[in-house]
């Protein structure tokens, strides 16, 4: 089973220094040197005050944070969890996701999504209500910029358009990054078939209320992978495989309150139900804590 980690985002109960240079470096290095899979950064540029008092959290910039991650680590992969497409031009998406590619010498990893807040669609001069037209546009128009050559790529759609557009250096990975597929609606599940993934959120009714997404139990995920595994094969062909990324109820195991046993038994099944990566949350307490959290998880669980 592969592991992300998700790098501790601003809040009441966590260390101002892990959102430092050197907080960042100790982190991420140690992610890097205990053979985690990927480290990952979360998007908010434009959360509302009354959403960060109400359990939201503050971030640093996806790009920027991904692309300082680049120059201080070797093998870890880089992720997005997740990139909230329509906040963007296309265009310069495309651009910022490539530089990180390239800096990193092709370790990008992209799970997008849809966006949810609409205090910050309204921060960004985004039409809230075009979220999803503006996300298929978008990582469509990203793939051709990614596949086009120094002729350009012209491309005449609802919300983006431009004549001979190249995107000169290109990824460092063939056609681009993989894409997953955050969220865990039906019109995320189709869409994960013409990306490279799925990246479901496993959380009950109240919790999903609040992220506003659709819940999302243990005893569903199987048969939605299965939709999932389906759907890619009938679109991409029959050796297609997605990946399925997981974050669940065991995402705080390095936090403490879940044993060794119960763990090992929960990642058992799902590696038997057909996931193939989850999502885990650092400990935020300190610096200090968050590598201390690896370095137990990695000793008991990664060897």
């Amino acid at each position: 089973m592969k592991v992300t980690v998700e790098y501790p985002v601003g809040g009441p109960d966590h260390d101002p220094a892990l959102l430092t240079t050197k907080g960042v470096i100790a982190v991420a290095q140690a992610a890097d040197r205990l053979g985690y899979d990927a480290i990952a950064f979360t998007e908010h540029p434009a959360p509302s005050a009354k959403w960060l008092t109400h359990g939201g959290h503050d971030t640093l910039d996806l790009t920027a944070a991904l692309s300082f991650c680049a120059g201080v680590t070797e093998r870890i992969r880089l992720m997005s969890y997740l990139l909230v497409v329509p906040y963007h031009n296309a265009f310069a998406m495309a651009k910022a996701l490539t530089t990180i590619d390239l800096l990193s010498d092709g370790r990008l990893t992209v799970v997008a999504g849809a966006g949810y807040l609409r205090s910050e669609f309204l921060a960004l001069g985004v039409d809230m209500e075009e979220r999803n037209a503006r996300f298929d546009e978008a990582l469509d128009l990203a793939r051709q910029l990614w596949s086009g050559g120094p002729e350009g790529v012209t491309f005449e759609g609802q919300h983006f358009r431009g004549v001979g557009v190249a995107q000169v250096p290109g990824p460092v990975q063939a056609g681009g990054p993989p894409i997953l597929i955050g969220g865990n609606s039906a019109l995320a599940r189709r869409r994960a078939a013409r990306h490279q993934g799925w990246s479901p959120l496993v959380v009950p009714e109240a919790i999903a209320k609040t992220s506003r997404t659709a819940a999302l139990t243990l005893d569903l995920l199987p048969q939605q992978i299965v939709e999932v595994r389906a759907e890619t094969a009938r679109i991409q062909g029959p050796g297609a495989r997605p990946t399925i990324q997981v974050q669940g109820p065991h995402a705080g195991v390095m936090r403490g309150g879940i044993s060794d046993a119960e763990h090992r038994e929960h990642v058992a099944h799902l590696a038997e139900i057909g996931v193939d990566s989850m999502v885990l949350q650092l400990p935020c307490g300190s610096v200090e804590d968050a590598i201390r959290g690896l370095e137990c998880y990695a000793e008991e669980h990664r060897a």
